[in-house]
C-alpha cells in the first residue's frame, strides 16, 4: 500500500485552535487531521496560517489571518513584543492573559508528571505568582556597536534570531532599568572600545533606601582610561555600581571600591543573603521569597531533625533551614560557593546549625549517600540538568538497604524543568519508594515559557 502524504495546509483554511503548547504555539488540526503548530494564535480562535515547516505528522506556521478571538487574548504589555521581523524573542507569552498563562504552566507540570512518569500528585497545589512586569532583577543583555547604522543595541536578541533587539523600553525589567536601555546604548556609543564590549550583566539586590544596581561589563579589551571615567560619570548620574569582567565570572571586580553591597532578604526567617553579582540567584526576588517559604512549610523541619539540602548555591533554602532544623549540611558542587555558604551562615549567626560540603552532584554513588550519613529530611534544588544521579543512589539504597543508613522521610524538590523533575519523580515512585503527596507550578518567570516547579515526596 503506497504511502499517502497529507496536503499542506493551505494559506486560505481556517483553522480551529484547540489548546496551547509550552512554546505559546496555538494547537490545531488542518482538514485531512494533520497537527498545526500555530505562533500568535491561542485556544478558542480560528486561524489562518503562513505554514514554515511541514513535516510528515505535523506542520508549524505562523497566524497571518483571525476572525475569533481568544477571551483570554490581551495587548502585549511591550512594544518590542510580536511576530514581527526584529521582535524581541525574550517573552513568547504577553499576549495571554497572565492568569492563563499560569494555569499553562501548571498543566505543563501536570503532563509531564502524569505522561513521563506516570506519577499524579496526591494533591496540586496553587501555583505561587506575583508581580508580571519590572520582576526582573538578574539579566544578561548582549551589546552590539551595529557600524553599518552607526548605532549601539543593547538588549536581548530577536525572535529565532542571533541578532539583538532594537529595545529602547523592557517592561519586564524594573523601571529604571529599562529607562536606563537607551543611555547605556549611548555610552557604549561614545566608549573607546566599542567594538570589544559583547555584554552588560545585570544584579538587583535590596535595601531600605532602595534597590542595588550593579552591571557587569563584560570587555574583551583592557579599558582605556577615558572608558573607565565614561562609566564612572554614568554611574554617578544613574546610581549604579559598574563592575568589570575582562574573562571568566571570577575575574569579576568593582571598577571602585565602595558602595552598598548586593543583598536580598528572606524577612520570614530574618535572614540577609550577600552575593556577587554574577553568583547564581533567582531573577525574581518577590517570588524567591514566596517559595522559600512553602518549601520550608512543606519541609517541615523540626529542631530534632537533621536535613540535608542538595544543589545548596549559596544558602538559599539552607539558611532558612537552619533556623528550623536541629542542623543542615549543605552540598554543592564548587568549592567557591560552600565557601561563599560558609560566609554567609556566619554573617547569619547560623554557622552552628548549617555546614556546608563540596561534592560533584553529578556522580554520586549509593557510598557516597552512606558516607553523608542518614537525614530526618531532603530539599533538592538542581539546575535544569535535574538530580538522577542522586536519585539513582537513593534507588539502589532502596533496593539493597544499609544497616547504618535510611533513607529521609520526606524529600521537598524544587525544580527549573519540569522534564527532568519528572524523570526523577518516576524513579522516586516507582523504584525508590515513595509518593508524590503535593506539586505545583511557581511562576518565577512572568510571560516566558520557563516553567518552574514544587513536589513533596514521602516515603511510603
Amino acid at each position: 500500500m503506497p504511502w499517502i502524504i497529507a496536503a499542506m495546509t493551505a494559506s486560505d483554511e481556517w483553522l480551529n485552535v484547540e489548546s496551547i503548547d509550552l512554546e505559546a504555539q496555538g494547537v490545531g488540526h488542518n482538514a485531512e487531521g494533520k497537527v498545526v503548530f500555530v505562533e500568535g494564535a491561542l485556544p478558542g480562535e480560528q486561524v489562518q496560517v503562513q505554514v514554515g515547516r511541514s513535516k510528515a505528522a505535523w506542520e508549524q506556521g505562523t497566524m497571518t489571518a483571525m476572525r475569533r478571538e481568544s477571551a483570554m487574548r490581551v495587548r502585549p504589555g511591550c512594544p518590542h513584543f510580536g511576530l514581527h521581523p526584529g521582535a524581541c524573542g525574550g517573552c513568547k507569552m504577553q499576549h495571554l492573559d497572565a492568569s492563563a498563562q499560569v494555569a499553562v504552566k501548571q498543566r505543563v507540570l501536570e503532563d509531564n508528571l502524569q505522561h513521563l512518569a506516570k506519577v499524579k500528585a496526591e494533591r496540586m497545589l496553587r501555583p505561587i505568582e506575583g508581580p508580571t512586569w519590572g520582576y526582573r532583577y538578574r539579566a544578561r543583555l548582549s551589546v552590539r556597536h551595529v557600524a553599518k547604522k552607526g548605532k549601539v543595541l543593547v538588549g536581548f536578541h530577536e525572535r529565532k534570531s542571533r541578532y539583538v533587539a532594537d529595545m529602547q523600553v523592557c517592561p519586564v525589567l524594573p523601571a529604571q532599568v529599562s529607562a536606563m536601555l537607551m543611555p547605556l546604548r549611548a555610552l557604549i556609543g561614545s566608549m573607546d572600545q566599542r567594538d570589544r564590549l559583547p555584554q552588560i550583566e545585570l544584579a538587583m539586590g535590596e535595601r531600605t533606601e532602595g534597590p542595588v544596581i550593579a552591571l557587569v561589563l563584560r570587555h574583551l579589551e583592557p579599558l582605556t582610561s577615558d572608558d573607565q571615567d565614561r562609566l564612572r560619570v554614568f554611574a554617578a548620574e544613574h546610581h549604579v555600581q559598574w563592575w568589570l569582567q575582562p574573562k571568566g565570572p571570577d575575574t569579576v571586580r568593582l571598577l571602585d571600591a565602595g558602595g552598598p553591597e548586593l543583598a536580598y532578604s528572606l524577612p520570614e526567617f530574618g535572614i540577609t543573603m550577600p552575593f556577587k553579582p554574577t553568583d547564581f540567584t533567582q531573577v525574581n526576588h518577590a517570588i524567591n521569597t514566596v517559595l522559600v517559604g512553602r518549601a520550608l512549610r512543606m519541609l517541615a523541619a523540626s529542631p530534632q531533625e537533621r536535613v540535608i539540602d542538595w544543589f545548596c548555591g549559596l544558602g538559599n533554602f539552607t539558611l532558612p533551614i537552619a533556623t528550623q532544623a536541629l542542623s543542615v549540611l549543605g552540598v554543592e558542587g564548587s568549592e567557591t560557593l560552600v565557601q561563599r555558604s560558609r560566609e554567609n551562615a556566619q554573617r547569619n549567626g547560623l554557622s552552628g546549625r548549617a555546614s556546608f560540603e563540596a561534592r560533584n552532584l553529578f556522580e554520586l554513588s549509593a557510598d557516597d549517600l552512606v558516607g553523608f550519613g542518614a537525614a530526618d529530611k531532603w530539599l533538592i534544588d538542581p539546575p535544569r540538568e535535574g538530580a538522577f544521579a542522586l536519585v539513582k543512589a537513593l534507588t539502589a539504597l532502596h533496593a539493597a538497604p544499609r544497616e547504618t543508613w535510611a533513607a529521609p522521610a520526606r524529600i521537598v524538590y524544587v525544580s527549573c524543568n519540569p522534564a527532568t523533575l519528572a524523570r526523577d519523580a518516576g524513579l522516586l515512585v516507582h523504584q525508590a519508594g515513595y509518593r508524590c503527596v503535593a506539586a505545583g507550578a511557581v511562576n518565577m518567570f512572568p510571560h516566558t515559557a520557563h516553567v518552574e516547579s514544587m513536589a513533596v515526596f514521602d516515603r511510603r
